[in-house]
C-alpha cells in the first residue's frame, strides 16, 4: 500500500515542501531513498525502536520510503515523525485517512517521545502558503509556528498523541498566539537604559547620530571608560522593530534553533556580541550543513565588536562585502543559500595595546611604532565602511557621583524615529535605501548639498587636520543625519563641524 505523508527542508530562512512516500510491498528490507543524509538514514533505528516502545512493529515487508523532491538533499533528524506516520499507514497498521492535508515534522526519541527541531517558523509559513490544513510538531515548537495565524498548529509531546489524533481515538489543542499583542507588549521590554550611563554626554550624542542614520561607529578608549555599556544600549535607541522586519529576524533565528522554548515573535532588535576568537564560517555562517552567521543574527539589530584589533584579520576581511550589501551569500557546489545582514556595526577598542594612549591621567608605556602597528590590525577598506570614529574618555568622579539622573533611552529613541521619518520620506523612490548610512556616491550631490562656508569649512578641516579622501563622503552623510535630527532641509555649518570631529582615525598623527 502507497502512503504520502509531508514535511519540509529548510534553506536559507526558507522552506520547501518534501512528500514522504511510503510503499510496502512483497518482500523483506527497509530502502531510504531520495538524497538524504546520515542523519536521515539513522532514522529507520530511531523509528524502529519508538514503535516497538508504543506497542506497534516496522512491518516484515519490503518498505520503500521515498523523499521526493529527489534532487534536494535532506539533512536533519526532524523527518522521524514523518517517516514513522507514513510506514504506519501504509503497512495498514492505522487507519489515517487525513493524514494528507497536515505538515508533519519531529525527532523521535527511542520512547516515542519528540525532541525540538530547527525552522519551525519558516515550515509553517510554507505549510499555509502550500494549502495544509494543519502542522503537527513537537510542542516545545508550537508557540514559534503559531506566529502564522491563518494554520492550525498542534504541539506534540509523543507520537502516541499523533496516531490518536488521527485515527480518532483522541484529540489535540490548538496552540494560539496572539501575535501583534504579544509582539507590541514586548517591545518596550530591555534590561537596559541609556538613563544608567553616568556622564559621556558627548558619546551618547555620537550614538543617537549613529542609530538615527544607521552608521557604523567604532569607539575608541582606555579600558574602563564605558564602551561596552554604551554600546549594550545602542539597541534602546533605535526604532521599534516594524512586524515585518521582526518575522525575518525571527526566521534567521528559527533556522539556527535560538529563538528558545517559549519564544515567539521577537520583539526588540537582536544585539549580537561574538568573542575576538570567532571564526570566519561562525561569523558569515556556513559549514557542513550551511547555518546562519553572527551578523545574520544580528539582522535588524546591532552586531557589536569589542576590542577589534584582536579579531582575526581574515574575520574582519569577510565583513567587507556584508556591509556593504546587507546580504550574505553561501555556494556550494550544488547549491548557493543566501542570508540577510542587514546590520548596525558597533566596534570598541583600546588605542594601544596597554590601553593608556592619550590618557589624560595614566601614561602609556608602549614603544615608539608599536601603537601604530596596533592600529594597522584594522585594514583601510573595513575602516571606510565605519562612519564615525568616536573617542571615549574615563568619566571623572564627580560625574560617577552625580544623583541627577540622566536622559532615558525612551526620549531619545523619539527624536531617532523623527529623524528615521524624514528619511523614509526622502528615499521612498530609491528602493533598498531607508536611511543616510545606504546613500551611494552618486546620490551624495542630491542628498548633501552643503552651502559655501560649510564648502570652506570642509576644505580648511581636510588640510589642517589631514583628513584622508575617504573622510570626505562620510561626513557629508553625518551631516545629512544630523541636520535630520535638527529637523533642517539644509546642511549648515554647524552641522559639518560637529560632522568633522567624528574622524578621529583618519587624522594624519592621531597615533603619533
Amino acid at each position: 500500500m502507497l502512503v504520502k505523508t509531508y514535511g519540509c527542508a529548510v534553506y536559507g530562512i526558507n522552506a520547501t515542501t518534501i512528500t514522504v512516500e511510503v510503499n510496502c510491498s512483497q518482500g523483506s528490507k527497509f530502502f531510504l531513498v531520495g538524497l538524504p543524509d546520515n542523519a536521515v538514514k539513522e532514522s529507520q533505528q530511531r523509528i524502529e525502536a519508538a514503535l516497538k516502545n508504543i506497542g506497534f512493529k516496522m512491518p516484515g515487508m519490503k518498505t520503500t520510503v521515498n523523499m521526493a523532491p529527489a534532487d534536494i538533499r535532506k539533512e536533519g533528524s526532524s523527518y522521524d515523525l514523518t517517516i514513522a506516520m507514513g510506514i504506519l499507514a501504509a503497512s495498514q497498521q492505522i487507519d489515517a485517512p487525513d493524514l494528507e492535508h497536515y505538515m508533519i515534522m519531529g525527532e523521535l526519541s527511542l520512547d516515542g517521545g519528540l525532541q525540538p527541531i530547527k525552522g519551525a517558523l519558516p515550515i509553517a509559513i510554507e505549510a499555509h502558503k502550500a494549502g495544509f490544513k494543519g502542522f503537527i510538531l513537537p510542542e516545545a515548537n508550537a508557540r514559534e509556528a503559531a506566529i502564522v495565524d491563518e494554520l492550525e498548529v498542534y504541539g506534540v509531546t509523543s507520537m502516541r498523541e499523533v496516531i490518536d489524533f488521527f485515527t480518532g481515538n483522541g484529540s489535540l489543542t490548538r496552540t494560539v498566539v496572539n501575535t501583534r499583542e504579544e509582539f507590541y507588549a514586548r517591545q518596550s521590554e530591555s534590561e537596559f537604559d541609556f538613563s544608567e550611563v553616568k556622564g559621556q554626554e558627548n558619546i551618547k550624542r555620537a550614538l543617537e547620530i549613529a542609530a538615527a542614520g544607521g552608521h557604523n561607529v567604532i569607539l575608541i578608549g582606555p579600558p574602563g571608560a564605558g564602551k561596552t555599556m554604551l554600546a549594550k544600549r545602542l539597541p534602546t535607541i533605535l526604532p521599534p522593530l516594524s512586524l515585518h522586519e521582526a518575522l525575518e529576524t525571527t526566521k534567521i533565528h528559527s533556522v539556527a534553533g535560538k529563538t528558545g522554548k517559549q519564544a515567539s515573535l521577537i520583539s526588540i532588535r537582536p544585539f549580537r556580541a561574538p568573542h575576538h576568537t570567532i571564526s570566519d564560517v561562525a561569523l558569515v555562517g556556513g559549514g557542513g550543513v550551511p547555518q546562519p552567521g553572527e551578523i545574520s543574527l544580528a539582522h535588524n539589530g546591532v552586531l557589536f565588536l569589542d576590542e577589534l584589533p584582536e579579531f582575526k584579520r581574515t574575520v574582519l576581511e569577510v565583513m567587507r562585502q556584508p556591509l556593504e550589501e546587507r546580504k550574505v551569500t553561501i555556494s556550494r557546489a550544488k547549491f548557493s543559500i543566501e542570508y540577510p545582514a542587514s546590520f548596525m556595526l558597533v566596534a570598541s577598542m583600546n588605542p594601544c595595546p596597554c590601553g593608556f594612549f592619550n590618557h589624560p591621567e595614566k601614561e602609556c608605556v608602549c614603544a615608539p611604532g608599536v601603537v601604530q602597528k596596533y592600529l594597522n590590525k584594522i585594514s583601510g577598506p573595513l575602516l571606510d565602511r565605519i562612519d564615525l570614529h568616536v573617542e571615549v574618555t574615563p568619566v571623572s568622579f564627580n560625574e560617577l557621583s552625580k544623583q541627577k539622573a540622566s536622559e532615558k533611552s525612551e526620549s531619545v529613541r523619539q527624536r531617532v524615529v523623527n529623524a528615521r521619518e524624514i528619511q523614509s520620506e526622502r528615499f521612498k523612490d530609491n528602493p533598498g535605501v531607508y536611511c543616510n548610512a545606504q546613500i551611494s556616491a552618486k546620490q551624495l550631490p542630491e542628498y548633501c548639498q552643503i552651502p559655501e562656508a560649510g564648502t570652506q569649512l570642509l576644505k580648511t578641516a581636510m588640510e589642517k587636520l589631514g583628513l584622508s579622501a575617504r573622510a570626505y563622503d562620510r561626513i557629508l552623510k553625518v551631516s545629512r543625519t544630523i541636520a535630520d535630527l535638527d529637523s533642517s532641509e539644509q546642511i549648515r555649518t554647524e552641522h559639518l563641524a560637529e560632522a568633522i570631529q567624528y574622524r578621529s582615525l583618519d587624522r594624519e598623527g592621531w597615533a603619533g
